[in-house]
């Protein structure tokens, strides 16, 4: 069940991308830097001392800007172009000693959880920005960066609770789906406009 194990660690992982990748990013190389746990596949350099520190260090920085109201729907505007990428790599670099088509597979699968994640945090997002308080916030904030370090624990120590969580995922996305897209949309429109380097001001508008 090896192969298991590896793919559920690879597409839980993807998915923790989409929500917080530089927690991801750092949870993974302190686990393997000090948990005495082997990553799979390419994974292994991330127990690198200048990635780790990177990755948290970004971490912080995502940490306050997200807990911004309005900057957080700009920093998910610019993440459009990371967390997703970023999901696709993770899911490869981890089934990469397994056969090429399942590390294809999952780094579609992957990319595609990446994705979905990322996008129901936005659309969760602009629920809270709409709040005028900002505890809210601040909340939805916190629950998410405990949701993306504990999936990634899950998917390290409990592949068939991470494979489980993933499911109950799908399902929830699928159910909201309308909602969801919606708030995707209103991203890839607010991703357009900074792209198109329209001032912060306006890129939020559209985001939220």
């Amino acid at each position: 069940m090896e192969w298991f194990s590896t793919l559920s660690l690879a597409l839980g992982t993807a998915w923790t991308s989409g929500i917080n990748l530089y927690a991801t990013v750092s949870v993974l190389g302190l686990l393997q830097k000090f948990g005495s746990v082997k990553l799979p596949g390419g994974l292994d350099v991330l127990d690198n001392w200048a990635i780790i520190g990177v990755a948290g260090g970004l971490y912080l920085v995502e940490f306050f800007a997200d807990k911004i109201p309005y900057v957080d729907s700009v920093w998910d505007v610019i993440h459009t172009f990371i967390r997703i990428p970023a999901g696709v790599i993770v899911a490869y670099a981890a089934t990469s000693d397994l056969d090429p088509g399942i590390s294809i597979s999952a780094a579609l699968i992957g990319g595609t959880l990446a994705f979905t994640s990322h996008g129901t945090k936005a659309a969760a997002r602009i629920g809270a920005n709409l709040s005028p308080e900002p505890v809210s916030n601040w909340t939805l904030s916190l629950f998410e960066d405990f949701i993306a370090i504990a999936g990634v624990f899950l998917a390290v120590f409990a592949p068939f609770a991470i494979a489980g969580v993933l499911i109950v995922f799908i399902i929830f996305f699928v159910w909201f789906f309308r909602k969801i897209a919606g708030a995707i949309k209103r991203l890839f429109i607010a991703a357009r406009a900074f792209l198109k380097g329209e001032s912060f001001a306006s890129v939020a508008e559209k985001a939220g």
